[in-house]
């Protein structure tokens, strides 16, 4: 596997476009609130289903925007930045604040025992490790992290490390999850929850939208969200940093996704934008393993292994 050495990468690829990605940003919550709008004139089985897929498609860009803000590239303000990803989650619907601490809690514990879905361990439920696992592929997982939003409003302090010793070994990757937390976040997730509970609950109410209507769209976004979330580290080397794969899709849709289909460069570059992604990529002519083959693979389910990954990083609180 060809990487490029960190000292390689000039110093313009580590520059911030944060007025690109503002402008990005404001098109997609425009186009985010113009479909949830429409969603109250369409009643037709088919126009559901169309606003479903383009939701999905948009918000898949706008989490994407939301993912660079959590690597601090949204913009070099660190308000604005903040700022920014707190907007884009709004419409997942989750916290960013909780959101963002996962997600670089992901980047530590990547293909360790503690974030290894597609694998299972002695001593595991096979049973719950095939539940948990088909529930990413098929949008639970995206309505599990929809209803902690709500219990998020409610009782933060459900997001807490000392919640993790109430339930150990149940489940390893949200024990390990939970203890990285950061208690100074909670009230801004809370806040953040609060938001983004309110903003849905205002639209339906205010545009009279059918909950069911109005969850079936959203649910474009969370399918798809939830389908591609495992697709780029599954069947991956056991490695923090190479535990992931780059995967090929249709020239547009790598631009809307804003690249994150390059995901091993991400993973091994996570200081770099994802406007120079393409261009710090040290293997251009790699035939990559086509979206839509690789999300079939996964269907095999998870298997059993007696190879153990330690989190280094176990514990270790998110700043």
């Amino acid at each position: 596997m060809n990487t490029l050495d960190p000292d390689e990468i000039r110093p313009e690829h580590l520059a911030v476009p944060g007025t690109l990605n503002l402008c990005i940003a404001s098109l997609q919550v425009l186009l985010l609130c113009g479909i949830l709008v429409a969603t109250s004139a369409v009643a037709a089985w088919w126009g559901v289903l169309g606003l479903a897929l383009l939701y999905g498609l948009v918000m898949n860009s706008a989490y994407a925007m939301m993912h660079e803000a959590e690597h601090n590239l949204f913009h070099p303000n660190p308000r604005i930045n903040a700022a920014g990803g707190v907007v884009l989650a709004l419409f997942f619907p989750a916290p960013y604040h909780l959101m963002r601490q996962g997600h670089i809690g992901h980047h530590q514990r990547n293909r360790s025992d503690d974030e290894a879905f597609d694998l299972y361990f002695e001593g595991e439920n096979p049973l719950w490790k095939h539940i948990q696992y088909y529930g990413i592929l098929t949008g639970v997982f995206w309505m599990v992290i929809v209803a902690s939003t709500v219990l998020a409003a409610v009782i933060p302090r459900f997001f807490s490390i000392s919640m993790s010793k109430l339930h150990p070994r149940f489940d390893r990757p949200t024990e390990a999850l939970l203890e990285t937390l950061n208690p100074k976040y909670t009230r801004s997730i809370q806040a953040e929850a609060i938001a983004a509970v309110a903003l849905h609950v205002t639209l339906i109410l205010t545009l009279d939208i059918p909950p069911l209507r109005y969850g079936l769209v959203l649910f474009g976004f969370g399918y798809t969200w939830s389908a591609l979330q495992y697709l780029h580290h599954f069947d991956t080397p056991r490695d923090v940093l190479n535990g992931a794969r780059n995967v090929r899709s249709f020239r547009w849709m790598d631009k809307v996704l804003l690249n994150h289909n390059r995901h091993l460069i991400h993973h091994q570059h996570p200081t770099v934008s994802w406007r120079y992604l393409p261009a710090i990529d040290p293997n251009p002519n790699e035939k990559r393993p086509g979206l839509l083959r690789t999300y079939l693979r996964m269907w095999k389910g998870p298997r059993f292994t007696r190879e153990r990954v330690k989190n280094h990083y176990a514990g270790k609180v998110i700043r």
